[in-house]
């Protein structure tokens, strides 16, 4: 969960020379950055620079990244208008090699160390596109789903079928396992959920071969009773998920996560966090992660115990 960040030094030096633009837009700087925490840290994976919104320059909408704002849409969809002029999906292949390329490059850096990549979901992609950026409760995306909800299926739909491909080109190109962030499929209910987030994650890792694939919401519980039917091999957990309970409901589907972040901050106890989500998960199965990203301001010395504490549990197995 954001390995590569404003935690490590060596990312805020290469930051210092680079936007995030230009990061997520060169597959060398990307490569360079997923190397970082691999020489830091003995983790078991790797997991390749990019951004959840990368996906969008493929339909005609770059997205800016401001500082103090987030990420910005210069023309955010208000109607089924703004739907039809958004670029063909036969073209989207043309804008989105920057992800496959710099897992290439890592895995011939590093080709002892499996790496995954990703992209966001196609629920979570429809939100920016028609919020125009981020926020806390995402009224226009719910309100377009409401008064068009023709347009709304037709560009979830197109929006699944390039997540899809993105996803499968980064399993091409040497990706060992890929993950689908649906970020914001939490401000959904459950009807809303299976209507909306539901289908365009299935679509998406139908499309997807030859590596398992993770799906990842923030404020998974109440959609764990559903989390089957994406298709995913593995269920991500957010930090508010009880991870027995997410066990009980999912049989023996794996799962991921799933420490709180803000856990990093007290080095001193995060040992004995681990040790409780891993005895609540059980002894298969689990792909121990946080909840969430890592936050910026963490202590590498939070990162790094965490780290060893989950080596040490697999040392005892």
């Amino acid at each position: 969960m954001r390995q590569a960040g404003r935690y490590l030094p060596s990312y805020r030096e290469l930051r210092a020379r680079n936007t995030f633009e230009q990061m997520v837009r060169d597959p060398d700087l990307c490569c360079e950055a997923a190397v970082q925490p691999i020489d830091r840290f003995p983790l078991d994976a790797a997991i390749i620079f990019s951004d959840i919104l990368v996906t969008l320059e493929a339909v005609g909408c770059p997205v800016a990244y401001e500082s103090g704002r987030g990420p910005q849409i210069t023309a955010p969809l208000r109607d089924p208008a703004d739907v039809d002029r958004l670029r063909p999906t036969s073209d989207a292949a043309r804008f989105l090699g920057v992800a496959p390329e710099a897992i290439r490059r890592f895995r011939g850096l590093r080709p002892e160390v499996p790496i995954f990549g990703f992209c966001g979901a196609p629920w979570t992609l429809f939100c920016y596109l028609v919020e125009g950026g981020g926020s806390d409760d995402w009224i226009a995306p719910k309100r377009f789903v409401q008064e068009h909800p023709a347009a709304a299926r037709v560009l979830l739909d197109r929006l699944a079928d390039i997540v899809g491909d993105l996803l499968q080109a980064q399993v091409e190109a040497g990706a060992a396992a890929v993950q689908i962030f649906d970020t914001w499929a939490g401000c959904l209910d459950g009807d809303g959920f299976q209507q909306w987030a539901l289908p365009g994650v299935a679509r998406a890792l139908s499309r997807v071969k030859g590596a398992p694939t993770i799906w990842f919401t923030r404020d998974a519980s109440p959609f764990l009773p559903y989390a089957h039917q994406t298709g995913a091999s593995v269920i991500g957990l957010d930090w508010r998920t009880d991870i027995a309970r997410a066990r009980t409901l999912l049989g023996n589907v794996p799962v991921q996560g799933n420490l709180d972040p803000v856990a990093l901050f007290t080095p001193e106890t995060v040992a004995e966090r681990v040790d409780a989500i891993c005895d609540a998960a059980g002894p298969t199965g689990h792909i121990f992660n946080l909840g969430h990203g890592v936050l910026p301001g963490t202590p590498v010395e939070g990162v790094e115990a965490m780290v060893q504490a989950v080596v040490r549990r697999g040392e005892r197995r």
